[in-house]
């Protein structure tokens, strides 16, 4: 088969896409990926090896009526010349991971007779994928919760997140000699590929209180949108050249090595953080984003707070002394982390991978 991927706007959606490429061209398909031009899927995907084609889509402010106009003039414009590129490569299915490139790209796909799947990653469906959904031929879910965004529900198949190949055969040794590890502690914290203003703050400060214990190891990506988090970091008494134990980066490209390594995870409550935390058995300290839809985030938080599998720090109450204190009661308590990453990993969906691919096999045109 030749399958076309499709999604936009964050590493939330593009993770997952890149998980079942590996899938599927490892068991002989040809994948190719429909992305923006300057989305962060523009760099993931080629450097993943798949052939990327680019189209504009932007989504609306419902504050700004202006906006409107001019989505949709990108949305058919992106449509036309989608339906030329799928008139070259004839794939056999269309797979839409959200993000508005997701829009005319599946749109083409149903004008050119193309079967569209479409996946949602989190517990709130968004809404380029609320908008497929409505004629597409599967719709995978990771949360049962997400279905009620839906009229229609015969459709609808729980299949949970894939899972990065990378992620699952990571391991901790090897990792941690690859990263140039010592025996401490490491501590991953991140805020998404985009960066998170509150959380970069209070690392910022747990970075500053490390160094002068140098107790712990540290790789913080700190994301594109925060111009601020260095400056920080230096105030907080941070001098890179002196602690060579301390990484920070705008985004984490190997983050399966650097998962593997760790022992303790910092980060959002987003699907895919989640999903990767529980495959890998990590205990964790989650502060969900409250900006986002029906604050889903706390929701697939407490998901894994009820059963022990993580600490959740919401953000109104995220300070850096706060954060600090509470990976130093986790990792000082004998066995603790390990405990609640033992619980985290009783959780995992580990054959979303299978699932879904059984689902393209069965929609795609014969």
């Amino acid at each position: 088969m030749r399958i076309v991927l499709s999604g936009g706007g964050t590493a939330g959606h593009i993770n997952p896409a890149l998980a079942l490429a590996d899938v599927l061209r490892e068991r002989g398909h040809e994948v190719l990926f429909a992305g923006t031009p300057g989305g962060i899927e523009s760099r993931l995907v080629p450097a993943a090896g798949i052939p990327y084609k680019a189209f504009e889509a932007a989504g609306f402010n419902r504050n700004h009526p202006l906006t409107l106009p001019k989505a949709i003039m990108k949305i058919q414009r992106s449509t036309k010349l989608a339906r030329k590129w799928f008139s070259e490569v004839h794939p056999d299915c269309v797979v839409g991971f959200g993000g508005y490139v997701c829009i005319p790209v599946a749109r083409a796909a149903e004008q050119c007779g193309i079967p569209v799947v479409v996946h949602e990653q989190n517990s709130v469906m968004g809404m380029a994928n609320k908008y497929l959904a409505r004629r597409a031929r599967a719709v995978c879910l990771t949360y049962d919760h997400a279905a009620q965004a839906l009229s229609d529900k015969s459709h609808v198949v729980l299949t949970g997140n894939p899972v990065r190949v990378s992620v699952l055969q990571a391991e901790r040794e090897a990792a941690r000699k690859a990263l140039n590890l010592d025996d401490r502690p490491l501590v991953l914290s991140f805020g998404g590929s985009l960066g998170a203003v509150a959380l970069n703050k209070a690392a910022a400060y747990m970075l500053g209180e490390s160094v002068k214990e140098k107790k712990y190891q540290h790789i913080h990506g700190y994301g594109q949108h925060d111009e601020k988090f260095l400056d920080e970091v230096h105030a907080a008494g941070v001098k890179e050249e002196e602690n060579p134990q301390i990484r920070m980066l705008e985004y984490i490209d190997n983050m399966p090595e650097c998962l593997a390594a760790a022992d303790l995870v910092i980060g959002r409550a987003g699907a895919i953080t989640l999903t990767e935390i529980e495959a890998t058995g990590k205990c964790s300290i989650l502060i969900p984003s409250p900006n986002v839809a029906e604050n889903h985030q706390f929701h697939n938080a407490m998901a894994l707070v009820n059963r022990d599998a993580a600490v959740m720090i919401e953000e109104k109450d995220l300070t850096g002394e706060k954060l600090w204190e509470t990976v130093n009661t986790i990792l000082s308590e004998p066995g603790r982390a390990e405990e609640i990453g033992k619980n985290a990993k009783a959780m995992a969906v580990l054959d979303a991978n299978d699932r879904i691919y059984n689902i393209i096999c069965e929609k795609a045109k014969k």
